[in-house]
This record gives structure tokens, sequence and C-alpha cells, in this order.
């Protein structure tokens, strides 16, 4: 989250809790006097300081050290992503892991196709994967200056995870990583199940079809508002994995099947332009409980182990003294070994990257694939635009050639327009009144019309969208204060300008393809239009060919579930009796 014009333009940001409070975990040691409640406890204020007499000498408290894991438990607020204290998942925890063991080494295929992972005598060695999205790419691009590309920066990071200029080139065991996923092509996939599950067209019909309007659920800051604030609006949410959840699906799942390898010993970082990312990463939904499991959400071993922004890409550069802006950007890039499924390899790496389109937006485009899967199914029908309250907010109708509008959806980003979204989905509360009419928000979120009403809302916490994440780098960085000679303290314009750079090295990569003027491609024995550049027979196949390699239903590979998060402040504090088999209950589990 970063503000575009100015402080009171800032639309991302939800206080947090007047009553925040720590626990802090400690056994009763008899014969000491029963601890006041006060004592296991920090009130968090705003400006971080802490009240007098918790926890310290001379009547103040230490320090209170917030993990991710504390705000996971506590529902008792909802902070934007800059606000969140991150500490388990950090590029310092990356160098730790690489540093553990020497990594396991994949080897292959050979004549018979087989392949051979050297350094499982060591049950501490882990096997490295790394996927990058195109939002991170374009932030450090646009660092780079000099017209480097989203696809150049992406060789630069190739070279800084695999390269021996890079992190192989040091650290204990000069570990690296053996793959490097771009998540487009999880993304590429998340459109067309989201658009097949807008339509009623879903891959996997028993996971049911979500209240319209359905709402687009990758952007984690926005998943965890709903669930602790709004849970009305959780039926609407939909249910297919973000790109980065389904990246650490597939590559956790297919390596372990046809490697043998353990999922604990495959250790999946992602390079993300939010912080909320990791809070994602965190989900008991997105484990192997569930696809390996009984299908419910569980503490088990997640299919994204650490989640690293794009501003942290530099630190982890600098902590081995490696220049990152001087690290190869040509097409000469790191030779990786194939991946250990044809099928999955020439999905992972496609021959050619495809440039986003402009009318996309920066967050992945789902909204803008649903239109033009609705508008492909309807020949002559014409996608029209009405600009809502301000830039973040679109409104879009799909209309027939006779003139009828057959689908409505909009826009909405930023934390002060989706308050106005939720506040139209609430439902109307019953009256107590015998015979009395049910009172409150009733009103749908049907534009200007009557009907129909919106079929399918893409909402995002920040304003401007994904490129525009708390976890890019800044204009006020020191680094590109250095670089591009901007002032010490960037102004609102100077502002504007460097998110232009960033959007502009989003849009950098190779031209587009035909969209749907493209001819028909012929895939798996029968033809099918390409849609925005997209074939979704191509993607169905390749998600069906998944399953059935990994034995796993496509519902529990690519669908995900939530929940409604019950505050626990204001509630009866636990006993020490309680506290001791809570914490015993978390003794050498989880994580």
């Amino acid at each position: 989250m970063s503000a575009i014009l100015s402080a009171d333009d800032l639309n991302d940001f939800i206080s947090p809790g007047v009553a925040c409070i720590k626990p802090i975990e400690t056994l009763p040691v008899a014969p000491a006097p029963e601890p006041t409640s006060s004592s296991l406890e920090y009130e968090v204020i705003l400006d971080g300081s802490h009240p007098q007499g918790q926890g310290g000498e001379g009547g103040e408290a230490a320090p209170a050290q917030i993990s991710l894991t504390d705000c996971l438990a506590c529902s008792g607020c909802v902070t934007s992503a800059e606000a969140v204290l991150v500490s388990l998942q950090s590029h310092n925890e990356v160098l730790s892991v690489l540093d553990a063991a020497p990594a396991l080494r994949v080897a292959g295929p050979d004549t018979n196709g087989k392949y051979t992972v050297n350094g499982l005598e060591d049950g501490s060695g882990k096997l490295f994967v790394v996927s990058v999205s195109p939002q991170s790419r374009a932030s450090l691009a646009a660092a780079c200056g000099n017209g480097v590309t989203e696809q150049q920066a992406g060789r630069m990071i190739e070279h800084l995870f695999m390269g021996k200029q890079g992190l192989p080139g040091g650290g204990k065991w000069g570990n690296g990583f053996t793959w490097m996923v771009d998540t487009n092509t999880a993304r590429e996939a998340c459109l067309v199940l989201g658009s097949d599950e807008v339509l009623g067209r879903s891959i996997s019909p028993s996971a049911g079809k979500p209240a319209t309007p359905i709402l687009t659920a990758s952007c984690p800051g926005w998943v965890c508002y709903a669930e602790k604030t709004h849970p009305y609006v959780l039926p609407h949410l939909s249910r297919v994995k973000s790109p980065q959840a389904l990246m650490g699906t597939l590559l956790k799942t297919t390596l372990s099947r046809t490697l043998g390898v353990s999922p604990d010993r495959i250790w999946h970082l992602a390079v993300m332009p939010c912080f909320d990312k990791k809070l994602e990463a965190s989900r008991e939904e997105l484990t192997d409980t569930v696809w390996a499991g009984d299908g419910k959400p569980g503490r088990g071993v997640r299919d994204v182990d650490c989640v690293i922004t794009s501003k942290e890409i530099l630190m982890l550069a600098e902590s081995r003294g490696i220049d990152f802006f001087g690290l190869s950007n040509s097409a000469a890039s790191v030779q990786q070994t194939i991946f250990p499924d044809p099928t999955i390899h020439g999905f992972l790496f496609p021959a050619r990257s495809r440039r986003q389109s402009e009318a996309a937006g920066t967050s992945g485009g789902n909204l803008h694939f649903v239109l033009h899967d609705v508008r492909s199914r309807n020949p002559g029908s014409q996608i029209h635009t009405v600009r809502g309250r301000n830039a973040d907010v679109i409104e879009y109708a799909v209309v027939a050639a006779s003139g009828e509008t057959v689908f409505k959806a909009a826009r909405y980003y930023g934390f002060r327009n989706i308050q106005n979204l939720v506040r139209r989905l609430k439902p109307a509360k019953p009256s107590r009144m015998p015979g009395g009419r049910p009172f409150g928000s009733t009103k749908r979120p049907t534009g200007k019309s009557s009907t129909p009403e919106f079929a399918y809302v893409e909402v995002m916490a920040c304003p401007g969208g994904c490129t525009n994440g708390g976890g890019q780098i800044k204009v006020d960085d020191p680094v590109l204060v250095e670089r591009k000679g901007l002032p010490a303290k960037p102004g609102p314009q100077e502002q504007k300008e460097w998110l232009a750079e960033v959007d502009e090295a989003y849009f950098s990569a190779d031209e587009p393809d035909s969209g749907l003027d493209a001819k028909p491609e012929v895939h798996g024995g029968h033809s099918d239009e390409v849609v925005d550049g997209i074939s979704p027979s191509r993607i169905r196949d390749t998600l069906q060919h998944w399953s059935s390699i990994t034995g796993i239903d496509v519902e529990r590979l690519a669908y995900t579930s939530y929940r409604e998060v019950i505050s626990d402040v204001g509630k009866r504090q636990l006993t020490d009796t309680e506290r001791v088999v809570q914490l015993a209950g978390k003794i050498g589990g989880g994580w």
C-alpha cells in the first residue's frame, strides 16, 4: 500500500482494534503467586507504546514481539499490510534454511526418463523451488531503470536464486534453487477456473457455486478482512485458489509424487508484491492435510513455505554481498533441470511469455478474462464501461447486438470502496415486531439499472491494484533515491510517476497473443477458441493430467474454503490450567 496522491487519499488501511492483545505464553511455576491477568498480556497501542505497569521492570513493559502467528491467532483487528509486524517469513529465513543442510540434488532424466534425487540420506536436506510474481518483477525492473523490462528483471532474479554469482555462490553449503517458475502460468489456470465458476461450467461441480455476485478471493488482505469483520460475504467468495496458492499445490504435489520425496522435504519460496501473501501462505486450508489427508484444513506441510516481497529481494541480495542491479539480464539465462513430468513442464515453462493487456489491469486480469469469455460466447456483443465514484470503482456490462445486457460486473479496489461494497451485501435483519418487515441493508450491488445484478466483482485491497502492493519498492526507498536522484521526501507527483513506471514495466514483456481473433487451437483431439490469448481447453486438460498423475481430485487441488474468524477480544481469560493444556498441545508440532 502506498499513497498515490496524498495522505487523505489512502484507503487501504483499517486501524487496529482498540483492544489488541498479545498473550505472553508462560507456564506457571510453583510456588509463585498466581499471576494477574495483566501480567500475561500486552496491549498494543497505535503509536507502538505500551501501558505502564505491564510486564517490565520499573513498571514499563519490554517491546512486544508480534509475530505472524499472533496476527493469525488474533481476530480483534485487521490492519493494512504495512502495519503487520511479520517475523516468521523474511529474507533472513530464506538464508537460514539454505544454510541449514546440503540441498537435495535432482539428476535426470536418464534414458528411461527416470530421475534420481541425491542427498535423501540426510534427513534435513531440502529441495528448493521458487515462484515469482510479475508484479514483483515489474517493481524490480522499474528500480533498475534504463529500460529494463519485466522479463529482464526476471532473468536477474533467476541468476540470484540459481546462478553462480547469486545465492549458490556463497553460504555454508552453496545451496541454490532447482527450479524457478512464473506465477503467470498458475494465473492463467486461475482465470479459466474463475470464469468457469462464474458462468456455471466448473471443472469440479461438487465444489459448488458461490452466491451471486461472486467476489474475487485472490487478494489475502480482502479475504482476511471478510473473514474477521463481514462473514456474511463468505458465501460470495470465489472458491478458486489464488495463483500463489495454486502454484504451491502444483509444485508440492507433483514433485512429491513424481520424485518420491516427502512434501516436507520440498521448500517452496514465493516472491510477491504483498505482505498479506505471507498470511495466505500460513492458512491451514493450504496445506497437505487437505490434498493428502482427509480434505479438511489442518496444521500440516504448507504448500508455500515462505513468502518474501519485492523489497526483500534486494535485502536478500545485500545480505550475501550481492549487487542485484549488477546481475545479468541477458537471454542466456541459467539452465534449469527439466521438470519431472513433460506436460507439467510445458505448462510451467511455456516457449514464450505473453505480455499482459493494459485493459486487464495490474492485478491478474480476473474480471477482464471473464468479460472476454462472456463476449466470445455472445457473437456481436460489446463490452461497455462506466467509471464509478472514483478511479478504483468501474462497472462493466456485456451488451448483445440486440441491445440486451447479458452480463454485468464491477471492479472495487481499496478498502474505502470495499466497505461500500460489503455494506450493500449485508443481509436485512428480521424485525422483532410480530408481522414487521425486515430492516437494514437490502440494496444489492446492481449498478445503475435494476437488472441484472452484478454476476462478478473483482476485489483488491490496494488502490491501483497489485503493482501498488505493500511489499513493492517504494518511491522513498533509499535505493531509488540514490539511483534515480529523487528527493529524500518525494511528494505526491513523484509517487504517482513512480507507480506509472512500475505499471509500464508490468506491461513490458513480449507482444500479446491475438486474443479473440486467434485461430482455433487444436488440443486433446478437439479445437477451442482462444480467449484473451489463453486456451481454456489446454488449461482444463492440464488440470486433469495433474489430477491423474497425483491421484488427487481437481477439487482438492484447485479450490479452497473460508471460515468465519470469531473475535476473542473481551471474552473470558483462560485459567492457568487451560493455558498449560493449550501450550502443551503446541509443543513439537505445527508452525
